[in-house]
């Protein structure tokens, strides 16, 4: 589950149940270096407790004091407010000068809209899609998921903008030492994976106190394929006791499809076990998919250093890659 999401719409739904007034505001558009992107989000009440962020700095702190004047006088209409991060912008000024520009919407949020947050709580509690709608309208949830993640719409009488829940992405961690327990870490706290951390060993240490993989599980690597599967929505990473075990787990995952493969070890190590593999007739194309070593930073030693390379090589690989 999307634990940061379910707390933000927690949180909402709270507000709305002690009768505190609370508005919703959100970056449907952003253009340039705007510090504030496509999708940032934040929730504002009355007291002054808000939750997310739309891009900080002065630009975040006048349009939560404008908000806040706002829900005090009482309920209001859907709208739009533009933002331009520059001094010689005639109007619309943020007070920033970053350059670039971006659009907030702000909702206020009633006890009719209830209803709709138990559905958005309830597909993030089961990881299963739908799209939030926002417009001049209103606000709903569709349990359908679009072709594209944000969609803004804008015409001179009406706007919509919409989006597809966070659907997690799958994280297959294989091999559970110290490394995997500091990746685990790492990457609980990237919100859209979900952490599967397997191993062949029942009495280690590290894999009895790793509490950040969502699923753990106990599995003899020969039946390693059949545990793990296919996706484009799957990351792997094997990082398993020594050379012998990731052989044996690379052979079964081999010819599988996934969004990213990487494995831990030395340069010498790899090629060794490629130039292996490839003796035996594997398939050159599909290793040179493999990230190995893994990582963005060369020469890393310690758990969380690696843990650290290995995140920072999957957060650029999603990003390039459009996930």
């Amino acid at each position: 589950m999307n634990n940061k999401d379910i707390a933000f719409w927690t949180f909402i739904e709270a507000r709305i149940k002690a009768n505190i007034p609370i508005a919703f505001l959100q970056v449907v558009e952003s253009i340039g270096s705007s510090p504030g992107r496509q999708g940032f989000k934040m929730a504002v009440d009355t007291e002054g407790v808000m939750v997310g962020s739309i891009g900080g700095g002065i630009m975040e702190f006048k349009l939560v004091e404008y908000i806040k004047v706002c829900l005090k006088k009482g309920t209001f209409n859907p709208f739009l407010k533009r933002q331009i991060h520059s001094k010689t912008a005639t109007e619309n000024q943020s007070g920033m000068i970053c350059s670039g520009e971006q659009t907030v919407l702000f909702y206020c949020f009633q006890e009719t809209d209830l209803s709709v947050i138990s559905k958005i709580l309830d597909a993030l509690t089961k990881n299963t899609e739908g799209v939030i709608v926002f417009s001049n309208e209103g606000f709903d949830f569709v349990e359908k998921r679009n072709k594209e993640n944000r969609l803004f719409v804008k015409s001179s009488k009406s706007w919509t903008y919409k989006e597809n829940l966070i659907h997690q992405k799958q994280l297959y961690i294989i091999g559970s030492g110290h490394c995997a327990l500091a990746l685990s870490r790492q990457m609980s706290l990237l919100t859209d994976f979900y952490i599967h951390l397997f191993d062949n060993r029942d009495d280690l240490n590290t894999f009895k106190n790793n509490h950040f993989a969502h699923e753990k599980k106990v599995i003899n690597f020969e039946k390693i394929g059949d545990n793990t599967p296919s996706g484009e929505d799957v990351f792997v990473v094997i990082m398993s006791f020594g050379y012998r075990t990731d052989a044996e787990i690379l052979r079964g995952l081999f010819g599988k499809q996934f969004a990213y493969i990487g494995m831990l070890g030395s340069e010498a190590k790899i090629k060794k076990m490629f130039t292996d593999f490839e003796n035996e007739g594997y398939d050159k194309a599909y290793l040179d998919k493999i990230h190995a070593p893994i990582g963005l930073i060369p020469h890393t030693k310690t758990p969380e250093e690696i843990a650290v390379s290995i995140a920072a090589q999957i957060i650029y690989f999603t990003r390039i890659n459009g996930f």
